[in-house]
């Protein structure tokens, strides 16, 4: 039996095209199959919590949808022991089945169901912000400043609609990150690792790594592994913004390692201390202006089916 939680609003509405072609499929082989699709921002969180719950073993879980969808389902699995997770991806970015490098053609994916008896385990990263209600898990990333006001832009773009329909919606994400850059503040912020903290001026942005790319695969963490019990990070401080400008391209290249003025580390723990509210997100999807943040590895806490 598998299930199945469905977004067919995901990339701007065609995820229904990439679900008639699973149901096709599933229908032909004469699979068994549970599906729920979702209604409204947040139910594919309920809905992960509802399937959990479900009597029985281990239960092979597969998300439609896209990146944002994956970390709703993330965050509503209650028993990470009995749930396997696929991904038919379907969104803008789909940062999340490309860290894993998963087969992203539906049938392809599917027609490898005899060999998800073999089930492996990612890390995944925790976040949490004076005034959460309760820690939030992230499968690619989170962070704070320029990366998370892209997404925050991104909840409203029309550019991301109008790119979504010309399928070049990775390029969303270049353009929000090119306006994010000149209209964002910066802060100052004391940043502790192990214990150790240091202070660092005109905080552009901190991205905390699961995988080694986001927004669409941009490759922040280049050495980033999900499998290794730390979280890489990618952060630009004490430099004027318009020279971060200058250092898209090297980004982009993954070739920013050699910028003194970009820090790549990994880290079990980190925290963030803010002279003033900075915009973060996890996996993509805004959650606030915060002051204050604490991100953490969750050694090989999710199960997934590749």
């Amino acid at each position: 039996m598998l299930y199945f939680i469905v977004n067919e609003k995901s990339k701007s509405g065609k995820g229904s095209s990439v679900w008639t072609q699973i149901v096709n499929y599933l229908e032909t082989n004469r699979i068994e199959y549970k599906y729920w699709m979702t209604k409204y921002q947040g139910h594919a969180q309920e809905l992960a919590g509802e399937i959990s719950a479900l009597e029985g073993a281990e239960k092979k879980l597969i998300i439609v949808g896209g990146d944002g969808t994956v970390n709703e389902v993330i965050n509503g699995i209650t028993d990470f022991d009995r749930i396997a997770l696929g991904v038919i991806p379907n969104g803008s970015g789909n940062d999340f089945v490309r860290g894993l490098k998963a087969e992203q053609n539906p049938v392809r994916y599917l027609e490898r169901i005899d060999r998800w008896n073999a089930v492996n385990h990612i890390d995944l990263g925790e976040v949490s912000w004076t005034g959460c209600e309760k820690p939030r898990l992230f499968g690619i990333s989170a962070g704070v400043g320029m990366d998370a006001v892209v997404c925050k832009m991104a909840m409203t773009s029309k550019v991301k609609t109008y790119l979504n329909k010309l399928h070049l919606g990775k390029l969303t994400y270049l353009i929000l990150t090119i306006r994010a850059l000149f209209s964002m503040d910066t802060a100052t912020g004391v940043l502790t690792i192990d214990g150790k903290s240091e202070t660092l001026d005109k905080v552009i942005f901190s991205a905390v790594m699961n995988f080694r790319a986001e927004g669409g695969g941009v490759p922040m963490a280049p050495a980033a592994s999900a499998g290794d019990g730390l979280l890489s990070v990618c952060c630009a401080a004490d430099v004027p913004k318009w020279k971060t400008f200058f250092y898209l391209p090297f980004i982009v290249l993954a070739k920013h390692g050699q910028i003194k003025k970009i820090k790549l580390f990994d880290a079990e723990e980190l925290e963030w201390r803010f002279d003033k509210p900075m915009t973060i997100h996890t996996d993509g999807e805004y959650y606030g202006e915060v002051t204050q943040v604490q991100f953490r590895c969750l050694k090989g806490k999710l199960r997934v089916l590749i």
